[in-house]
């Protein structure tokens, strides 16, 4: 099987943690994907011990390597076109998110996608987190009831981020690029699509990164009932001691999970413990490639990741029309 890559500009590292469980792929090519030479994905590459063939143009490595598997991390505003453009070639497509900016792109990636026999991906990982891997396993058989109400928060550092950042043209909003997990997490939990949403956004402290979004909430109601709370923003202070601040509130008919800073908590009848964790023995990359396989399947279905997509984008219509959005 032979692996082509686009571009470094988010999630990456999941392929090359997959790529561990399948010594068998080639990684034969890679390309930036906005013309530049792809010198953060070329030295991943060569950590991982792998040196592929560099191309200055994304096309030119589809016709010339015709791989059977495509990562699309270049820049945002791409992703769907080159998604297209390889699903279109009978490629399997392992996208970084958001996978669309607009309704009419999302429409023409599930044709597509369903025409190459769902063989697409999104790289929503932090399913696979163990705190959030072991609470969903939990969830599943039952500890908690059924679910009522899922609050979610993901909380970034701003530090330095690249030009394209700044206009929502080539960004797409921090409703899509940081709130796509915490929105994903709540469709995994609630076991149903996104009835109706609406939001607020903030551009207020945002490092004079033009029009980028420091903050968003979100709320929502999905198909079943289930009510859900979306935090996001860029604020979390330099000295914190992590990256990112990912969290999940479950709370059901029965008990609450949360899941926090590594850590998972169950309260229930008997009280509250903090329920130990492992690291699960799959990654989301590997799992894709099974799934090509048809000897496994991913935590995230390509239909996952489109109803994600879509909700993102009704939620990023309620905050820039102020008003509720309701999904068919």
């Amino acid at each position: 099987m032979k692996l082509c890559m686009i571009g470094a500009f988010g999630h990456s590292n999941y392929v090359f943690e997959g790529l561990k469980e399948h010594p068998e792929i080639n990684l034969s090519a890679i390309s930036a994907g906005d013309g530049n030479q792809p010198e953060r994905l070329k030295n991943m590459a060569v950590q991982n011990h792998y040196h592929p063939q560099i191309y200055a143009e994304w096309r030119e490595m589809l016709d010339r390597e015709k791989p059977d598997v495509l990562s699309v991390d270049g820049p945002f505003h791409l992703h769907a076109e080159m998604s297209l453009e390889a699903l279109k070639r009978g490629i399997a497509v392992f996208c970084e998110k958001p996978v669309a900016f607009t309704l009419e792109e999302l429409s023409a990636l599930e044709s597509a996608s369903a025409e190459n026999g769902n063989k697409f991906c999104a790289m929503t990982g932090l399913r696979y987190l163990p705190n959030f891997y072991q609470a969903f396993h939990m969830f599943e058989n039952g500890e908690i009831g059924e679910p009522v109400l899922i609050q979610t928060r993901k909380s970034y550092k701003m530090a330095t981020r690249p030009d394209y950042y700044r206009q929502r043209s080539t960004y797409g909003g921090t409703i899509g690029w940081v709130g796509s997990h915490a929105v994903d997490w709540i469709l995994w939990f609630s076991r149903s699509s996104f009835a109706q949403v609406s939001a607020f956004q903030s551009r207020r402290f945002n490092g004079g990164y033009g029009t980028l979004e420091s903050a968003a909430q979100c709320l929502c109601t999905m198909k079943n009932g289930v009510l859900g709370e979306i935090s996001m923003d860029f604020l979390r202070p330099e000295q914190a001691p992590t990256w990112g601040d990912d969290r999940v509130r479950i709370v059901g008919s029965q008990g609450i999970l949360e899941a926090a800073g590594g850590e998972l908590t169950l309260t229930d009848k008997n009280g509250e413990k903090k329920v130990e964790v492992e690291q699960p023995n799959r990654t989301l990359f590997g799992d894709f490639i099974r799934s090509l396989k048809e000897t496994g399947s991913t935590l995230a279905s390509a239909a996952d990741v489109f109803e994600m997509t879509r909700a993102c984008i009704a939620m990023q219509q309620a905050a820039d029309e102020e008003r509720v959005v309701k999904l068919d």
